[in-house]
């Protein structure tokens, strides 16, 4: 895992001035500690931030083909890439290390851009071919491996992360409200839209075509996706209704994905948090390494959100040593959302995440590189709480045309004097990703606090954009997907690639130099998952069925049986008293009007009165949420934009974010 940059003149051949590379590289310094490489040709220049995990004496960036005419810098692992080295190999290619990146540009001379659908991993690369004098930057397939990039007039720049395209020199930090609206709609940034104008995030699946025009004419950037999810047309889903059969084949699935990942010149660990989808990670890696795997997890002082009883009891089932603890509480919110806003370059609404920056941390500290984690397991069989709202609603409907779930809604929001958008608005957003989707109304929920806190002038923006458009779904073969595998082409498009893999996953983690791998994102478990009926993924009202059936063979009942448990901090942490100097100065009615995001009197009401509202209410919930997004817009402008909204406390200082 490391960090990459770059810098091309898409008009001539001027050279990038190294101060230049330099400092993008020393901007990510965080991402790779290890080494740094450069690539420097006339009109182009590639930084790398190394972490060593795979090929630790020889896997040095940038990296080459035989003839050095294919160059390659690269972020993440290829982890078939012990068999992808073989098969090279046996078709006479020559290599001469033992790290995963040297495949790259081995397969590029076979497949050009086809070589994307045959890479297996989590990556970010960016790829030099000196003969087609042609720029090819790549990104996996569900979003793992963060890229950006921009042009300013006649340059290409490119990063793992925003801070680094900044520390350039050549991008202004210009704030756009489209991505502030996108927060506010998913919670999430699933990109391509940043919250910094002119930025672009690299879709998952994507890649970037950049041929400068000093050999081709006109410069010319194209981007092409090369894969999307795709599930079978309703009733075509796997046949198959004997649960051992099904049961065996995703075992040896998630063991080979498991197994995979667990490939490392370094020890890996794992995250572990009690609930069933960490618990059978860890357990089939114990099964696969040994039972000397160390574990880490949070403990936040609430009892309802209280994991590590959980978490222990597996670690002593499975015989893992007990887990490394990371305490969390109300005070650790506070002084560390600042340094969690400043890695994630975005407003971060779940709480939760500044307590997997702090557990990062704590896996750094104990001297540990990589991590297995969960993830993925909700997205691809139906894990969220609201599958099984949604599947309520829909008794609602059984009667075709009478709609009756919306008038239900509609009610219901009246009733509880939640603010509501006209009754188009719904149609209009299922229309965006195909039909009945069980994410809007659980989106919905944030987004209703736009009608409570926007400025003015950003409903102009709210009024003349639409998030849900911009998601780039395949509406001819979604309208023909059954419903709750539309639900999870959202869920992996926007919860999963804009959230838990960025501000909750590889943005926290590698601030503290630790890469995070997804056995549940192997691309094996995603297809055998995506032909699965239905019933294995929800069953009555049992979500995860077939992982729970699974997990019957490795775990305790008390871990297979137990329900979700949604694994963040508590969101009135802002609001508690005493008020923390700096979220006043951030909410006060000279920051929210010098920003112009905010209506300022509203924010100032709700804060004062919400704590009336009953807890847990959708209302006061629903303004919780609002403050909180509220809160994470301000800090963010202050950390990337303005500077003079607050005096951050010493414990909550990040330090410079740009190296110029």
């Amino acid at each position: 895992m490391c960090g990459i940059a770059g810098v091309m003149d898409l008009v001539g051949r001027r050279s990038v001035p190294h101060e230049i590379i330099e400092r993008m590289s020393l901007a990510l310094y965080h991402r790779g500690p290890d080494e740094e490489g450069f690539f420097i040709r006339p009109g182009l220049a590639m930084a790398s931030r190394r972490l060593s995990i795979v090929g630790l004496a020889d896997g040095q960036q940038p990296m080459h083909n035989e003839d050095k005419n294919v160059s390659v810098v690269f972020n993440g692992e290829l982890f078939d890439y012990v068999e992808k080295r073989v098969e090279l190999a046996a078709r006479g290619h020559t290599l001469v290390t033992h790290c995963d990146t040297e495949i790259i540009p081995h397969l590029w001379e076979e497949s050009a851009e086809g070589m994307f659908e045959r890479l297996r991993g989590q990556f970010a690369i960016a790829l030099w071919d000196e003969r087609q004098q042609k720029l090819t930057l790549g990104r996996d397939r569900f979003g793992i491996s963060p890229l950006y990039w921009t042009r300013q007039g006649d340059w290409l720049l490119f990063a793992s992360e925003i801070k680094s395209l900044l520390a350039s020199g050549m991008v202004p930090a210009i704030p756009d409200r489209r991505g502030i609206d996108h927060v506010f709609t998913f919670s999430a940034l699933p990109g391509p839209i940043t919250c910094f104008e002119g930025i672009q995030m690299l879709p998952p699946a994507h890649f970037l075509e950049v041929l400068p025009g000093h050999s081709h004419g006109s410069p010319s950037i194209r981007e092409r996706r090369y894969w999307d999810m795709d599930f079978p047309d309703a009733g075509q889903e796997n046949p198959e209704t004997n649960a051992k059969t099904l049961v065996d084949e995703f075992e040896h699935v998630m063991l080979d994905a498991v197994g995979k990942r667990l490939r490392a010149d370094v020890p890996v660990g794992s995250y572990l948090s009690g609930g069933v989808d960490s618990s059978m990670i860890l357990a089939l890696a114990c099964h696969l390494r040994g039972k000397s795997i160390s574990t880490y997890t949070v403990r936040v002082n609430d009892p309802k959100l209280d994991e590590l009883d959980a978490a222990s009891m597996v670690a002593k089932f499975i015989g893992a040593p007990p887990p490394v603890v990371q305490e969390f509480n109300h005070e650790d919110a506070i002084s560390t959302y600042p340094k969690l806003i400043a890695a994630a370059e975005a407003p971060v609404i779940d709480t939760s995440c500044a307590s997997l920056l702090q557990l990062a941390q704590k896996v750094h500290e104990c001297g540990q590189k990589v991590v297995l984690t969960g993830e993925g397991a909700d997205e691809w069989l139906v894990g969220y709480p609201w599958y099984k709202a949604a599947k309520i609603i829909g008794f609602l409907d059984a009667i075709p045309g009478l709609r009756i779930s919306d008038k239900a809604r509609r009610a219901f929001l009246r009733f509880s004097d939640v603010p509501q958008y006209p009754a188009s608005f719904r149609a209009r957003t299922e229309a965006n990703v195909g039909g009945p989707n069980a994410w809007i109304d659980s989106y919905g929920l944030l987004g209703l606090a736009k009608l409570r806190f926007y400025s003015d002038s950003m409903h102009t923006v709210r009024e003349s954009t639409d998030p849900w458009a911009t998601l780039g779904m395949n509406l001819d073969r979604a309208k023909k997907w059954h419903p709750l595998n539309r639900g999870i082409w959202v869920a992996g498009r926007v919860t999963l690639a804009g959230h838990l893999l960025q501000a909750k996953g590889d943005r926290v983690a590698m601030h503290s130099s630790v890469e995070v791998r997804y056995p549940f994102l192997d691309e094996a478990v995603f297809d055998f998952c995506a032909k699965l009926h239905p019933d294995w993924k929800l069953r009555g009202f049992r979500d995860k069925h077939l992982l729970r059936l699974l997990a019957e063979r490795w775990l305790p009942p008390s871990i297979y049986k137990r329900g979700k448990v949604i694994f963040r901090a508590p969101l009135d942490s802002f609001h508690l008293e005493p008020e923390p100097p700096y979220i006043r100065q951030l909410l006060s009615e000279d920051s929210l009007k010098r920003t112009g995001y905010f209506d300022a009197a509203t924010v100032q009401h709700w804060r004062k009165t919400y704590g009336s509202l009953r807890a847990t209410s959708l209302p006061r919930l629903s303004i919780e949420m609002g403050l909180a997004a509220v809160v994470a817009t301000q800090l963010w402008h202050h950390q990337y934009i303005d500077g003079s909204l607050c005096d951050l406390p010493s414990q909550a200082r990040t330090g410079p974010l740009v190296t110029i």
